[in-house]
């Protein structure tokens, strides 16, 4: 018998709460839209704290990662995190710095949403229409969200991207739910996401686990 150690697994992403678990599984599920390998990955999420664990005790929750794991990432969102009045590039700096001096050195990264999750998953689109149930309905969702002042013309996205999903779901008489989120983020298009964030996590990705071919 080899007393060689097991291999590493990829990556370990934490994450805040369900929503974000079922939307990373997701995305991360479509590598080659993300122009990267196929990675073996696993999301966990703080279930006690959400945001403000992802971001005051990511480096004690991912500990015991450390000899499993290559790499791992920690993504909140910037608004519910506790330090709002802070701007997203120094929350990643502080949170990245503590998990250097844990272990992780070069290993780690993070990303934090600016405000939520919904910036990532959110863009009304007919993709975006058939996972929240709205096809069929006599006028377009974006239509529909300029009408309620939740959309201006000539933006490109809500400027509140969650405000108008929760105002969607009422809509439709539908709770919010994971399952949303994941159907969300399997279908709409990953190459038209331009928000910080979401780019910042596929550069991230590019550079740990390459891949000679993309497909967008």
């Amino acid at each position: 018998m080899s007393d060689a150690p097991p291999p590493k697994k990829d990556l370990v992403v934490l994450v805040a709460d369900s929503n974000a678990e079922h939307a990373l599984n997701e995305i991360l599920d479509r590598y080659p839209s993300l122009g990267i390998r196929r990675i073996y990955f696993q999301v966990i999420r703080d279930t006690a704290r959400a945001d403000p664990g992802c971001y005051g005790r990511s480096h004690e929750f991912l500990r015991p990662s450390l000899r499993e794991f290559k790499h791992a990432i920690v993504i909140f969102d910037r608004q519910g995190s506790g330090r709002e009045s802070r701007d997203a590039e120094e929350l990643e700096h502080e949170v990245a710095n503590r998990l250097r001096q844990n272990g992780w050195a070069d290993r780690a990264a993070v990303i934090v949403i600016d405000p939520e999750l919904e910036a990532w998953v959110w863009r009304p689109s007919r993709q975006a229409e058939e996972s929240v149930g709205w096809r069929g309905k006599a006028m377009p969702l974006r239509e529909w969200l300029q009408q309620m002042e939740l959309w201006p013309e000539g933006v490109l996205k809500p400027p509140d991207p969650k405000l108008a999903l929760e105002a969607t779901l009422r809509e439709l008489r539908r709770p919010r739910s994971s399952a949303i989120y994941a159907d969300l983020a399997k279908k709409v298009s990953l190459r038209n996401c331009r928000d910080r964030s979401f780019c910042r996590l596929v550069q991230i990705l590019r550079n740990w686990f390459p891949s000679s071919q993309s497909s967008e």
